[in-house]
């Protein structure tokens, strides 16, 4: 899929809750990036209908970016019945400035939507 850009916008609810539910995992660093959610903007998604997007944190001053890392964190995702049906990926520009929230699914059809907190397991690597 390719990224569809569109105007920054502020992180929806679920996309706060989510990032903050993984930066919650004691790596080392955790606690800067979940500074920067307040500062942090939708810049794009990763095609039509994805819940994957690509995130820009406002006020920092734009050097040539490294590159972007996923963080240590394992965010597991199960359905309602406890199946495992994929996880979610913190993505940051070398490794100090979110990036992306990726969505990787195991299931037939892509998810429209990020999973709810109390679906994803999350721990630190």
């Amino acid at each position: 899929m390719s990224a569809v850009p569109f105007e920054p916008r502020p992180l929806n609810a679920s996309e706060h809750a989510v990032l903050e539910h993984i930066l919650s995992a004691g790596f080392v660093g955790a606690a800067a990036l979940r500074g920067q959610l307040d500062r942090t903007e939708v810049v794009a998604t990763w095609g039509a209908g994805s819940a994957s997007v690509d995130l820009r944190v406002r006020g920092l001053v734009r050097h040539p970016a490294p590159a972007s890392v996923p963080l240590p964190v394992d965010a597991l995702v199960h359905d309602r019945a406890g199946e495992y049906i994929g996880e979610l990926l913190v993505w940051a520009e070398g490794g100090t400035t979110l990036s992306a929230l990726e969505y990787a699914w195991v299931t037939d059809e892509m998810p429209g939507s990020l999973p709810s907190v109390d679906q994803i397991q999350r721990t630190a690597q």
